[in-house]
């Protein structure tokens, strides 16, 4: 499979999978293949915004539950079903309260068991207030009329405008396309409308949409929704738009799809409508007829568009929506009305947006993938995707648009897989020699920058600014010959394994600083710090490991003088011989110097080495031995090194000095400690230093000589105080000419 992927160029096998992965994902598309996750994200969109959504102020819900029908058992020993007179008199107090209109969302398909006469009353009812719909369900199984019943004169809409998409509105024989069950001929006569309640789920059983009409023996069945608003004097008339898929009807317009089907927006939980209980309706119509204060004013229903509907257990006329599984069966009428009522219905986004979003975040992927040398871009980049993906379908829902989002995440999701898959086959080689080649002497962190962004290491040659350093124990040499004449042949073991401890040490100093290890001659370490990876505190950090360093001695010292250590035993002979020193075992000088360098790699086409060249580095060098000749604590910087490092750091400054082979002078300076770790008495040392050392330039010996000689009484340790001073009494005693005093500078004659 690697080879396979191998051969192909890059930017090729880019075109390959994003080609592939969209022509399967447009095909998927097309297909239906991502609708069950499509249908079970915007579900979530609509749970989302349901009850933040603004709803009609104008419907009203009575529902026929179970304390009416307890009520009405107790107090008027209804059983089931309950009499129409008990519908005639709700509708007589929607008449009496000026409701605009109410519909039921009922079959009354059977005579009532009370006689002829109850389903006279509620017929005189409906008559009487002239804005009743009553519904019709189209259905094989219960349906029993194949045409419309003769002589029924009701408004129904004028669909002349829709030409052949007319059929997208027709019945399916699932959808019971050739039967209808109608109200009994009494309650369908007295009607103001006989509205549809028929709906079809999705594919998955959910309930999202609704027809404004259904064609049933070539008459245009409004919806009980639109039932609701025809019984009130709307027009009939209806003109459709096809270019911009929606329905015309007076000021409504209502977004269709393919098959007539407008999605609608739920509002919630219908509590968020005023409902009400049968049994408080018609306990208010009885207090109005005694002439007492109703619980429920008629007032309540003034203008309302009201709907009445069954939730009782076993009554229940419930079906699945985005908003529950048991939802109501009269919240889809209620919706598809609120929706009209309010304009608010939901948009789905046009095919050509949704190929456009499905193809070109898996294009953006893929090239972030596989052209992008920063793995923290790559992975960013792509969460971004993924985030605008997600939060834009989200967003654009609450402005009333259907977006797709699972074809676009699911092919994102694929395409960086994919994508990935060959970045691993065809590069991940690069990494991991990248690993291997410099886990040796770059730290982990900086191994995973060039990782991450392996543009950042360039091995070929290349100058810039950086700085050197370079260690080197005292006394290693009487060291290691002690060792091989004290032990014979266990000698070089004991010196290996204290070489290996103190290079151990020190190195992880150099690492954790982000420096790198050059290479290691004998007891030296060459190190640098700015490349491969770039950093400005390149200075700071160097000085900063080189104290450290310094500081790591005195815990070498004190594991190698431990007498149960083991150390001791193997040097023991050596420490009472004085040749390792029991105050300082292990002694380390170290030179610090910044500049421009050559760095890269470097050597054979079999064998290089990743390091650096120049004279910046050479100077580096100088300086480690010019701690011998000065008497340091052990750390020399350049002034070059100094100009770089701010105030982080308590220094003091030496001579101007010429090294072997240069010109021109550089200033040197003792590093002594970190600036936050430093003591009161180093602080005030230093404040003292420099101005004795500003009086030894001035050739003010005597003030200098004083200078000095207070700092060498407060510390006999201060070998460099102490080399001062005695400069100071020597030119106090035989100033020096001018010609060879040369401002102070020392001549050095030795590397």
């Amino acid at each position: 499979m690697k080879q396979f992927l191998a051969k192909f160029h890059k930017p090729l096998a880019a075109l390959v999978i994003a080609v592939f992965l969209c022509f399967v994902a447009v095909f998927g598309y097309l297909h239906g293949a991502f609708d069950y996750v499509e249908y079970k994200l915007y579900d979530f969109r609509v749970k989302l915004f349901a009850n933040s959504s603004r709803r009609s102020n104008d419907i009203i819900v009575v529902f026929l539950d179970q304390d009416s029908l307890n009520w009405a058992d107790q107090n008027k020993h209804w059983g089931w079903p309950w009499p129409r007179a008990a519908y005639a008199e709700i509708v007589d107090y929607m008449r009496l309260g000026g409701a605009k209109s109410i519909a039921f969302d009922v079959i009354f398909s059977e005579p009532s068991i009370y006689g002829a006469a109850d389903d006279a009353a509620f017929a005189r009812a409906s008559s009487a207030y002239g804005r009743v719909a009553q519904g019709v369900l189209f259905n094989l199984q219960t349906g029993i009329t194949r045409s419309w019943p003769s002589g029924l004169d009701k408004p129904v809409f004028d669909p002349r405008s829709f030409g052949a998409s007319l059929g997208n509105y027709s019945l399916s024989e699932e959808e019971g396309a050739t039967a209808g069950q109608f109200p009994i001929p009494e309650l369908r006569n007295s009607a103001g409308v006989i509205g549809s309640i028929n709906g079809k789920a999705d594919s998955d059983g959910i309930f999202r949409r609704m027809r404004l009409f259904t064609l049933f023996d070539g008459r245009a069945i409004p919806g009980l929704s639109a039932a609701s608003l025809l019984v009130t004097g709307e027009s009939k008339e209806i003109i459709d738009n096809p270019e911009a898929k929606t329905i015309e009807w007076g000021n409504y317009t209502i977004p269709v799809d393919k098959e007539g089907k407008t999605l609608l927006r739920f509002k919630g939980d219908l509590e968020r409508y005023p409902n009400y209980s049968a049994m408080h309706i018609l306990q208010s119509a009885e207090a109005v007829a005694r002439g007492e204060e109703p619980l429920l004013p008629p007032e309540n229903f003034k203008d309302a568009y009201v709907f009445f509907g069954y939730y009782a257990p076993g009554l229940y006329d419930i079906f699945a929506s985005p908003i529950s599984s048991l939802y109501p069966g009269v919240g889809a009428h209620i919706t598809m009305l609120d929706n009209l009522l309010t304009g608010d219905f939901i948009k789905q986004s046009p095919q050509w947006l949704d190929m456009l979003l499905t193809i070109l975040p898996s294009v953006l992927i893929i090239l972030l993938v596989l052209f992008s040398s920063r793995i923290r871009l790559t992975v960013s980049g792509t969460v971004l995707i993924f985030a605008l993906l997600f939060t834009g379908s989200v967003a654009v829902y609450r402005f009333g648009i259907w977006v797709p989002m699972a074809a676009p995440l699911i092919t994102a999701i694929f395409a960086f897989i994919v994508a990935t898959l060959y970045g691993y086959a065809t590069e991940g080689s690069q990494k991991r020699y990248i690993k291997g080649a410099f886990s040796r002497y770059l730290s982990p962190k900086v191994i995973e920058e060039l990782i991450d962004d392996p543009s950042k290491l360039d091995l070929g040659g290349e100058k810039r600014e950086m700085t050197a350093i370079f260690t080197d124990i005292q006394r290693f040499s009487s060291i290691s010959e002690g060792l091989q004449k004290e032990y014979g042949e266990d000698g070089p073991r004991a010196l290996v394994n204290l070489l290996n401890l103190y290079l151990t040490e020190m190195s992880n100093i150099i690492l954790e600083n982000e420096g790198t290890v050059d290479k290691y001659e004998g007891d030296a370490i060459i190190a640098f710090f700015g490349a491969p990876i770039w950093t400005e505190r390149h200075a700071a950090l160097a000085c900063r490991s080189a104290i450290q360093m310094k500081k790591k001695e005195l815990e070498l010292k004190a594991q190698i003088m431990d007498p149960e250590g083991a150390f001791y035993s193997p040097l023991g002979k050596l420490i009472e011989k004085g040749i390792i020193r029991s105050e300082r075992p292990l002694y380390t000088r170290i030179g610090i110097n910044t500049g421009d360098m050559v760095v890269g790699n470097m050597g054979t086409p079999d064998k290089m080495d990743y390091t650096i060249m120049g004279d910046a580095v050479n100077l580096a060098a100088r300086l480690e031995g010019v701690n011998k000749q000065y008497d340091t604590g052990g750390i020399l910087i350049s002034d070059f090194t100094r100009n770089q490092i701010g105030d982080e750091f308590i220094l003091r400054g030496l001579s101007r000095v010429r090294v072997v082979g240069k010109k021109d002078p550089v200033r040197l300076f003792e590093l002594l400690e970190l600036r936050e770790e430093a003591s009161q008495a180093l602080l005030d040392m230093a404040g003292l230093w420099d101005k004795g050392f500003k009086a030894y330039e001035s050739k003010e010996f005597l003030e200098a000589k004083n200078v000095f000689s207070t700092i060498w009484q407060r510390d006999n340790n201060d070998t460099v105080a102490k080399l001062y001073l005695g400069r100071c009494e020597k030119f106090q005693a035989s100033p020096p000419e001018p010609d060879k005093w040369d401002d102070g500078v020392d001549n050095l004659t030795e590397k």
